[in-house]
C-alpha cells in the first residue's frame, strides 16, 4: 500500500473491505478516489480505484444498447450470507442450485447451460441463505460479469464433478482464470485479510457433486494431493438427496453466523425475525441494521440470553451471541 494516506482515505477503505451493497461501495470508492494523496506514488491505485468505479457504476446503471446481458449480473443481496456457486461446465452446479433452492435453473447435459447470475435461499431454521448460481468458468469462457457477483459476496462453493477425468484441470483453470482478476478461493474460514483492497479473498467449500455416481471416496483425497490444496469438502448429489441437509449448517458454522432478536418494552421478543451478524459484532451493529437512526441515538440496550442476568443493561460496545434478544433504548 502506498504510503502516506490520509486518515479519510483510510477510513474509506475500510467502510469499503465491510461494504456489500453496490451502491454503498460505489460511494465508497468515490471517497477513496477523492481522499486519496495526488501523488506518484499513488498512481496505480487511482487508476485502480478508477476502473472500480466504472465497473460499478456501468453495473448500476443497467442495460444498455448493444449490451442487455449486464443487468443479469446484478443481485440484490437477501439472506443472512450471500454464496456463489462456481463450478466448471457440466458440474452439476445448476441442479445443486435448485435442488437447494427450488429455483428454476436451466439444467441441461450440455456446457454453458447457464448464462446469468439466478439467486435462490437456502433455508436453515429460521434464517436463510442466498445461493447464486453462477455461468461456468473455463480458460476458454468466462461472463465478464461473474466477477462483479463474486467480489461482494460472503463466500463460494467450488461445485466439481470427481467423475470428471477433468476434473483437476478444470479447477486449476478455475482458480488461475479468477487470481488474474483478483479472486482468490481461499481454503480458511473466514478467508484472511490482505493489503490489497481490491482483491478478493472467499473461503471457498469443495462441493464433490454427483456422489450418486459412486466415484472412488478417496477421489477428494486424491484432487487435494495433486493441487496441493485444503479446502473443506462435502460429498453430494443434487440427485438423490444424499449430504445435501449439511451444506446449510456448514455456511451457519463457519460463517460464524449469530442470530439476534429484537423486542421494544413491555412486549414478547420477535422470534420470527431474526437479524443476523457475526461472531464478534456487538450491539452497535445489530442497531444498524434495524435502522441507522436507532445506530445514531442508541443509549444502551437491555439484554436477554447471554447475559449476566435476564434484562441485563449492556452498552452499544457489547458483543452479541447466537439467540440473544435486544430491546434497544435511545438517548
Amino acid at each position: 500500500m502506498p504510503a502516506n494516506l490520509s486518515p479519510e482515505y483510510k477510513k474509506a477503505e475500510q467502510a469499503y473491505r465491510a461494504a456489500r451493497e453496490p451502491r454503498e461501495r460505489l460511494d465508497l470508492l468515490k471517497e477513496m478516489l477523492r481522499s486519496i494523496p495526488k501523488h506518484k506514488g499513488t498512481e496505480h491505485l487511482q487508476a485502480d480505484i478508477k476502473s472500480r468505479i466504472k465497473q460499478l457504476t456501468d453495473e448500476l446503471a443497467g442495460p444498455r444498447k448493444g449490451a442487455a446481458r449486464s443487468s443479469q449480473f446484478s443481485v440484490r443481496r437477501e439472506g443472512a450470507a450471500q454464496v456463489c456457486l462456481v463450478g466448471p461446465p457440466n458440474s452439476g452446479k445448476s441442479a445443486l442450485h435448485a435442488a437447494l433452492t427450488g429455483s428454476h435453473s436451466k439444467v441441461g447435459p450440455f456446457p454453458y447451460t447457464t448464462r446469468t447470475a439466478l439467486p435462490g435461499m437456502l433455508p436453515f431454521e429460521d434464517i436463510a441463505f442466498q445461493l447464486i448460481d453462477l455461468p461456468p468458468v473455463s480458460r476458454e469462457h468466462m461472463e465478464p460479469g461473474l466477477i462483479g457477483v463474486l467480489q461482494a459476496a460472503d463466500a463460494a462453493w467450488l461445485v466439481v464433478d470427481l467423475s470428471d477425468p477433468a476434473c483437476t484441470e478444470q479447477v486449476v483453470a478455475i482458480r488461475e482464470e479468477l487470481a488474474r482478476r483478483k479472486i482468490v478461493l481461499d481454503e480458511s474460514w473466514p478467508a484472511p485479510e490482505v493489503e490489497d483492497v481490491f482483491q478478493v479473498r472467499l473461503p471457498t467449500l469443495l462441493v464433490a457433486n454427483k456422489s450418486d455416481l459412486d466415484p472412488d471416496p478417496e477421489e477428494v483425497s486424491v484432487l487435494e494431493e495433486l493441487l496441493q490444496i485444503r479446502y473443506p469438502a462435502l460429498a453430494v448429489s443434487a440427485a438423490s438427496g444424499q449430504g445435501l441437509g449439511e451444506l446449510a449448517r456448514f455456511l451457519f458454522k463457519s460463517l460464524g453466523v449469530v442470530r439476534v432478536y429484537t423486542k421494544v418494552p413491555g412486549k414478547p421478543a420477535d422470534r420470527q425475525r431474526p437479524f443476523t451478524v457475526r461472531r464478534g459484532d456487538r450491539v452497535l451493529d445489530v442497531a444498524r441494521l434495524v435502522h441507522q437512526d436507532v445506530a445514531a441515538t442508541l443509549k444502551y440496550a437491555r439484554l436477554w440470553g447471554s447475559g449476566e442476568f435476564e434484562g441485563q443493561q449492556v452498552g452499544p460496545e457489547h458483543l452479541v451471541a447466537d439467540g440473544d434478544v435486544l430491546e434497544l433504548h435511545a438517548r
